[in-house]
């Protein structure tokens, strides 16, 4: 059995670290089931040995590093630097102030940790043992969110593995220390640790070690923007892991792409894979994953104002870490039961004859053989049905970021922004824009709460988009109780200027008849429209929230026929006169003067010459 040295690797990256620990202490020692029969064994020996066995240092020292459990660890290193010290032993002394620490550290007790391992660190006579000192000291100060210390203790501890040649704990340290500057926002510096951390995991044949580095790095490249290879690295971690059948990693990856794009304030994005995480967690029944999902969930629906979400969220992960804390409580009492079992049956076990003990293995390695080949034939149909469910889950929540950003974007422009990441601005020669008003809105809107004014608005501008839809004109923005709209883009079609005024006339039809007919409570708006036809340059504004816009003297002459209208009219400038004056009867009321000095003629359009509609 291959020894963890001193008994102490750690990885610190959120709760990955204590899976990882768990994964690294059976790639050492085989299995954490035999590490704790050993102790137990142990513990037995010491119980019924006499003065002789207690004295013995290598034999304390076995069972300080052996137990798990964090009373009977502390327990045993202080037996073991008693006795040490009755005999001067100065490498004794720091293997029982190392496992001292290490007790203190797995009780949550970091102040007298670290007061071990500075004693500890002024014994450490080798290379080895210096670099395991500022390691477990660099893990107390990650474990307690001192960042910026605890890197300073593991490029200690690296420069001591480096000389001592010791790869699986040099990896530990790098991968700490790499987690430490990506907590810290030293981006560059935690690629380079986490990288080389990877190498090592993967020429030492430790997989989910690997798998947890390549997780880590896609973290790192989201925290940089690079969302791409971020996503590429956690779907290759997950793949990884999934195939070691280590699936509580998934949703801690998930989780920690929350946390950035809430850090990045995309707070939909980040929403969308915490909800990920938690369902992920909920359907393999990992319970802290949950607690961690829905805190997260939690901080972000009262970020966004969302109360009743963030209320939800939190109510479940009170009950979730509630039932945790009932589970720990519970398998605390049932281990103190199962010390004492144990320990009478191996008082039983000492009294069998040979024959009987035999009988005994081939009985156990039968039932073992059965067991592994159950477990086998379960874990291949968890697989099986996780890649599924995963798979489903995924493809729900790939398909709600594209309605999402459809909603935001034109399709067209959406698709250049998700291949390139970023949209070149692209020049229309002919299309024509639409600005619509609500005359006396302000005074209006002085008389209604916020919530009545606000659900009004939403009427009319809900009805206005349905209009385009039906046209197929792009919503551009609304802007207070304006609404912008241009016919004729992503896509140039000849026949803009006539579908955008059929889509004018409707809309002042329906803000006529709601008012008339009192369709809505507190309509009580009139609107007027102005058109302009002629180029436009269009493109995507913003990193954070992607709005889709136009500019022009289009757009500009377009706002002031709109301002030059009146109520239940729609006022159009000569260019666009010019493109519809056969299919529209229109009425001529005036020039206008325009930007840079220039004269435009304005028409009233009354009727669509082929249907009679009035305007």
């Amino acid at each position: 059995m291959i020894k963890r040295p001193g008994g102490h690797i750690t990885f610190h990256s959120c709760r990955i670290s204590c899976i990882l620990l768990l994964c690294l202490s059976m790639f050492y020692s085989n299995s954490y089931c035999q590490e704790q029969a050993i102790a137990d064994s142990l513990e037995i020996l010491y119980e019924k040995g006499g003065n002789n066995i207690r004295a013995d240092l290598s034999f304390l020292k076995q069972l300080a590093e052996n137990y798990i459990e964090p009373a009977k660890k502390l327990k045993y290193s202080r037996v073991l630097i008693k006795a040490a010290k009755k005999v001067d032993s100065t490498r004794y002394i720091y293997s029982g102030l190392l496992q001292q620490g290490n007790a203190f550290q797995s009780k949550g007790d970091y102040s007298n940790a670290l007061d071990s391992y500075f004693q500890a660190a002024k014994l450490a006579s080798t290379d080895e043992e210096s670099g395991i000192i500022k390691l477990t000291i660099a893990d107390v100060y990650s474990l307690t969110k001192n960042y910026a210390r605890s890197v300073t203790y593991y490029d200690e501890a690296i420069q001591f593995f480096r000389k001592a040649n010791d790869s699986i704990p040099l990896g530990s340290a790098l991968f700490n220390a790499g987690d430490g500057y990506l907590k810290s926002n030293h981006l560059d510096k935690a690629l380079e640790y986490i990288r080389e951390a990877e190498t090592i995991f993967l020429d030492q044949g430790f997989k989910i070690g690997a798998a947890y580095c390549t997780g880590t790095l896609g973290l790192i490249y989201a925290k940089q923007g690079e969302n791409e290879k971020a996503e590429a690295n956690i779907q290759k971690a997950i793949q990884i892991l999934e195939r070691e059948e280590d699936y509580s990693p998934i949703s801690e990856f998930l989780t920690g792409m929350s946390e950035i794009y809430t850090e990045k304030d995309q707070d939909s994005i980040a929403a969308e894979f915490a909800i990920l995480s938690r369902d992920l967690a909920k359907t393999y029944g990992y319970k802290n994953e949950v607690i961690a999902a829905n805190l997260k969930l939690s901080e972000i629906y009262e970020k966004t104002g969302n109360f009743p979400e963030a209320y939800r969220s939190y109510k479940e992960y009170i009950v979730y870490k509630d039932s945790v804390i009932n589970v720990s409580t519970a398998q605390n009492m049932a281990g103190l039961r199962a010390d004492y079992e144990v320990s009478q049956k191996q008082a039983e076990v000492d009294l069998l004859n040979e024959q009987r003990k035999n009988q005994q293995l081939v009985v156990i390695s039968i039932a073992v053989a059965s067991f592994l080949i159950c477990l086998l034939a379960f874990g291949l149909y968890r697989r099986n049905r996780f890649i599924k469910r995963t798979s489903a889950i995924i493809e729900k929540e790939k398909n709600r970021s594209e309605l999402l950003l459809l909603n935001i974007l034109p399709e067209e422009t959406a698709k250049e922004l998700k291949k390139n990441g970023k949209v070149r601005a692209k020049k229309f020669e002919s299309v024509t824009v639409l600005f619509a008003d609500f005359k006396r809105f302000t005074l209006i809107a002085e008389k209604l709460p916020p919530e009545r004014l606000i659900k009004t608005i939403d009427y009319y501008f809900s009805k206005f988009d349905k209009i385009m839809e039906k046209y197929d004109i792009e919503k551009i923005k609304t802007i207070g109780d304006s609404y912008m709209a241009a016919s004729g883009l992503p896509f140039p079609t000849p026949d803009h200027a006539y579908r955008i005024l059929m889509a004018a006339f409707e809309m002042t039809q329906f803000v006529k008849d709601t008012k008339e007919n009192s369709l809505y409570d507190d309509a009580d708006f009139d609107v007027r429209i102005g058109l302009n036809s002629g180029p436009v340059v269009a493109g995507v504004v913003g990193t954070k929230k992607f709005a889709y816009d136009i500019w022009g003297d289009t757009v500009n002459i377009a706002a002031r026929m709109e301002s030059h209208s009146e109520i239940g009219r729609i006022n159009i400038s000569e260019n666009t006169y010019e493109l519809i004056k056969d299919k529209f009867e229109c009425e001529y009321r005036g020039e206008v003067e325009v930007k840079n000095g220039r004269i435009l003629k304005m028409y009233y359009v009354n009727i669509a010459k082929e249907n009679k509609m009035v305007g």
